[in-house]
């Protein structure tokens, strides 16, 4: 997908690594206007080439005095006064502003973190004149503070501390706000935000998943040659299936789809994916069965970025030899792989600015991302990569693709190897998890909880505790079950089941299945965990 040929004007998100920053694209997004984040380090020609009608500035942990504290590129602001381009500066990103148009920036006195009282001080273009006098919750985030601010600005809201909140100067259409809106805590944040769009900026909306799906059908058509073939790598998630689904719309028989069993899939997944593919969706797949290839490369291995990079490059062989196969039975030879990588599979996999890291393992290597091999013969198609994952499922409907099949929880590329913590080969892991996992997730289905939850899945922990089973005693594995809500996958709580519910879960894993006596839950939030454990 092109932005330039998005129906929507551009708001541009310079990161400058908030752990909010995602949440301002997917705020906006909401607001059915097209938004992208891209490093707050990037160059001018970077953002200029994309022809943002706004740019926001991110929040991010630096401060400006740091010799080393990311900002943008000489001659953005220039650049955008002469395009009449609107600037928001978000936290950090407002002390940026400040500081490089010859403010100052000091060290707060009162640092202020969490849910504060702002006032507005007076009418202004950031707050309606109904705003003026009155008090609102905001979310804060912040060590340094704005102490002069430079010409032409004026503080138009301020903490019940005293600190600057919100500043402006309308007339070079460059804007502040010392907090995060784009949080659930600001309680007014949404409203603002489209306040500031749509009245301050008059930004046009238009974003909207049917035009996504004849834009990608239009730029796979122009990428792929009309006699060139494709592969497209299955998973049996949302995000490779709608992928499949809209290049098969685009290229038809062209279309050539593989659904690898590595070893690593969930409880009969093979048998119910597959029947899946070829009863619901009509889609040409080919299983390949690769169980002993994937296990024999991971025995041995416990950590969990080599666990990614080893399935990321066997998929990769795999696709190779697809391809060979096909070019000997058609005599010609697929030229391009067609993955479900999503947005934030990205964003988790590209560094902080301000990190001094360019490789991509800030959070995780995404199997997509950072686990695929530099010399891979295939060219990569996308068509997914700047979506979320509920604009994935709204783009399925669209391609008719089954709603009970788009409500499936994610399942991580990398599969069970991420939710083994360990050496996946030891033992009986996997065939424990499977049976695990299976209860759990039977168990919130039958208690209609399903649709409720983003993902839930078990854990195979690398412990041992000891138990009663049967009068006697026993030492077995410990499982952990992890069930969360979200929007996005960018951030997410853990799901609060009721104590009957887990009672039930827990006696049907012990007594159900060999070799576990001890049933834990996750009950962490994202952030500080991710939503897989690896």
């Amino acid at each position: 997908m092109d932005p330039k040929n998005v129906k929507s004007d551009l708001v541009l998100i310079l990161d400058y690594g908030s752990q909010y920053t995602h949440l301002i694209t997917r705020r906006i997004r909401s607001l059915s206007v097209f938004s992208l984040c891209i490093s707050g380090t990037s160059s001018l020609a970077t953002i200029t080439d994309l022809n943002p009608s706004v740019v926001i500035l991110s929040g991010g942990p630096h401060s400006v005095h740091t010799p080393d504290s990311p900002s943008f590129p000489d001659g953005f602001l220039p650049w955008a006064r002469s395009h009449g381009v609107a600037v928001l500066g978000i936290c950090y990103g407002l002390q940026l502003l400040v500081q490089r148009l010859d403010g100052d920036v000091r060290v707060g006195h009162k640092q202020e973190y969490g849910r504060m009282e702002i006032c507005v001080d007076k009418p202004s273009a950031l707050f309606p004149s109904g705003k003026v006098g009155k008090r609102q919750v905001v979310w804060m985030s912040h060590g340094d503070e704005a102490v002069t601010l430079p010409d032409g600005f004026h503080v138009v809201a301020r903490s019940d501390q005293g600190a600057v909140a919100a500043i402006e100067n309308p007339s070079a259409k460059l804007y502040g706000l010392q907090y995060h809106p784009e949080v659930t805590h600001t309680e007014e944040g949404m409203e603002t935000l489209r306040h500031f769009l749509f009245d301050v900026c008059s930004v046009k909306a238009g974003w909207n998943m049917e035009d996504v799906m004849e834009e990608e059908i239009k730029v796979i058509n122009d990428t792929v040659g009309p006699d060139e073939h494709v592969i497209c790598a299955l998973s049996g998630g949302v995000d490779s299936t709608v992928a499949a689904t809209l290049v098969h719309k685009a290229i038809g028989s062209r279309l050539h789809c593989v659904f690898v069993d590595n070893g690593l899939l969930r409880y009969k997944e093979r048998e119910r994916v597959m029947e899946t593919f070829e009863k619901d969706l009509h889609l040409p797949v080919v299983c390949i069965d690769a169980v002993d290839q994937f296990l024999t490369k991971l025995k041995g291995v416990t950590d969990p970025e080599t666990k990614r990079k080893i399935i990321g490059k066997e998929f990769i062989c795999i696709f190779d030899a697809f391809a060979q196969e096909l070019e000997s039975k058609m005599g010609k030879k697929p030229a391009y792989l067609v993955q479900g990588t999503l947005y934030p599979d990205v964003i988790e996999s590209c560094p902080p600015p301000g990190s001094g890291r360019t490789h991509s393992h800030t959070i995780k290597s995404h199997h997509n991302v950072g686990g695929l091999p530099k010399d891979m013969k295939l060219k990569l198609i996308e068509p997914l990569k700047l979506l979320f994952k509920d604009e994935v499922r709204q783009l399925g409907k669209f391609l008719d693709v089954p709603e009970a099949f788009l409500k499936r929880h994610p399942f991580p590329g990398p599969g069970l190897a991420v939710r083994v913590l360990g050496d996946v080969t030891e033992g009986n892991a996997l065939d424990i998890l499977r049976q695990v996992d299976e209860i759990f997730i039977q168990s919130i289905k039958d208690a209609g909880l399903y649709d409720s939850i983003w993902q839930a899945f078990a854990v195979f922990l690398p412990v041992r505790s000891v138990g009663v089973q049967g009068d006697q005693r026993t030492h077995s594995h410990v499982v952990a079950l992890r069930a969360v809500t979200s929007q996005d996958g960018m951030t997410a709580d853990w799901y609060y089941f009721e104590h009957k519910f887990l009672d039930d879960v827990a006696r049907k894993i012990c007594n159900g299945v060999r070799g576990v006596n001890r049933v834990v839950q996750d009950i962490t939030s994202k952030p500080p965990s991710t939503i897989e454990w690896e």
